[in-house]
C-alpha cells in the first residue's frame, strides 16, 4: 500500500521505504540526516512537477494541475507509475513531498495517477 504524506512529518508505524517526489532535496540539511529526519530514504525527482510547471501552483492551480499531468503523461512516467502501482500491491512504502497541505499539492495528482495505474493507497 503507498502512503501519500508531508516529508518531515513523523513517519506512521509501518509506513516503510519513504520515496521524496519533490524537484529538490531538503534545505540546510545533510544528506545523511535525509531518512533519519523523515524527509526521505529515496530520493524521486521524476515525481516532480517542473520548476516551469510548479511556477504555474502559484498562479493557476487549474493550470498546474493539467501541466502535471501532461508531464506525467510522458512514457518514462507512465512506466514509473506503473512500477509503483504494482510494488502497493507487494509492500507498503510512502511517496511525499513537502507542501503543508496537500490539497494544493502535486501529491494529490499523484495520488490520483497512482489509482488510476491500480495502486493501493491510504
Amino acid at each position: 500500500m503507498i502512503r501519500v504524506v508531508r516529508l518531515g512529518s513523523p513517519r506512521a508505524k509501518g509506513e516503510g521505504l519513504r520515496l521524496g517526489t519533490v524537484r529538490r532535496p531538503p534545505r540546510g540539511v545533510k544528506k545523511t540526516d535525509y531518512a533519519r529526519l523523515d524527509y526521505y530514504d529515496v530520493w524521486l525527482p521524476d515525481l516532480a512537477p517542473s520548476q516551469k510547471v510548479i511556477a504555474l501552483a502559484h498562479q493557476d492551480w487549474k493550470r498546474f494541475t493539467r501541466a502535471y499531468q501532461r508531464e506525467m503523461n510522458a512514457p518514462a512516467a507512465q512506466r514509473l507509475l506503473g512500477v509503483l502501482a504494482a510494488l502497493s500491491r507487494q509492500t507498503d512504502f510512502s511517496v511525499g513531498c513537502y507542501c503543508e497541505d496537500e490539497q494544493r499539492c502535486h501529491r494529490s495528482i499523484l495520488r490520483q495517477l497512482l489509482e488510476q495505474h491500480g495502486a493501493r493507497t491510504s
